[in-house]
């Protein structure tokens, strides 16, 4: 987990300092004046921004490292564009920044390939939920999204639907000390019905009671789909013989089923 990693690309989480705003200010003036040291200073005093964000992320199997460096790259992004004159703290700004950045980095390395359209609204979604959670503080609905997209609901459902990254089947989703229960558990098959199930075994023990050659028949008839024709091709005797044979095979499985 996350929490326990102290170090991330060599960089040591649990020592990342803290700057204060007034100190912040400072450093960007002489950032922007030209000083390569401030900025490497406002780099390494926002790392914990980077690394709160990033565990919004470690579900999705991703390794921490690649994370960090991603959005250490949106950092460094936010920091070079950032405004001094906009009355806005620096962290509002940057946040918004690395999570895009991790998103882009998430979506060109989703093994389901998805249209850049899709993904493009399903990421101005993304970008407009997070800016009515910051206005409203509350969950925004999807018709709320569509909105102010002015895109039709079921467009933002759909492409939301497409970016969300698969999990297997035997990923654990309920423990209650015993035996857990995974994906599979919850996941219904009207194919593998018990019914269905009991009519499988039910047929093969009636084939057991037919002699070889009717066996032989009734799988190249119904198991690898063959004409009576290309049956009798392949075994040898005439097409009357196959069709004779297999309905008596078949009269003789209907007694056992």
């Amino acid at each position: 987990m996350l929490v326990n990693k102290v170090e991330i690309c060599g960089v040591n989480t649990s020592k990342l300092p803290v700057l204060k705003n007034a100190v912040m200010r400072e450093l960007f003036t002489k950032m922007q004046q030209g000083d390569s040291a401030a900025r490497e200073k406002l780099i390494n005093g926002n790392l914990r921004l980077v690394l709160s964000v990033i565990q919004r992320f470690t579900n999705r199997g991703e390794y921490v490292d690649d994370l960090f460096q991603v959005g250490c790259i949106g950092l460094m992004k936010a920091i070079d564009n950032f405004d001094l004159g906009q009355n806005v703290k620096f962290s509002t700004y940057a946040v918004p920044m690395v999570i895009g950045e991790i998103r882009r980095y998430l979506r060109d390395n989703n093994p389901i390939r998805v249209s850049r359209s899709m993904r493009d609204i399903a990421y101005k979604a993304l970008q407009i939920r997070d800016n009515l959670v910051n206005k409203n503080s509350r969950e925004p609905s999807i018709t709320e999204i569509a909105d102010e997209l002015n895109i039709p609901r079921e467009e933002i459902v759909f492409a939301l639907d497409a970016i969300q990254e698969p999990i297997s089947l035997f990923e654990p989703i309920y423990h209650d000390g015993g035996d857990p229960i995974f994906v599979m558990d919850q996941i219904g098959d009207e194919k593998n019905a018990d019914a269905n199930w009991l009519e499988t075994i039910s047929v093969k023990e009636a084939m057991r009671r037919l002699n070889e050659r009717e066996r032989h028949i009734l799988s190249l008839r119904f198991f690898d789909g063959k004409t009576q024709m290309e049956v009798a091709d392949e075994i040898g005797i005439s097409q009357a013989q196959v069709s004779r044979l297999e309905k008596a095979a078949l009269n003789h499985m209907r007694k056992y089923i």
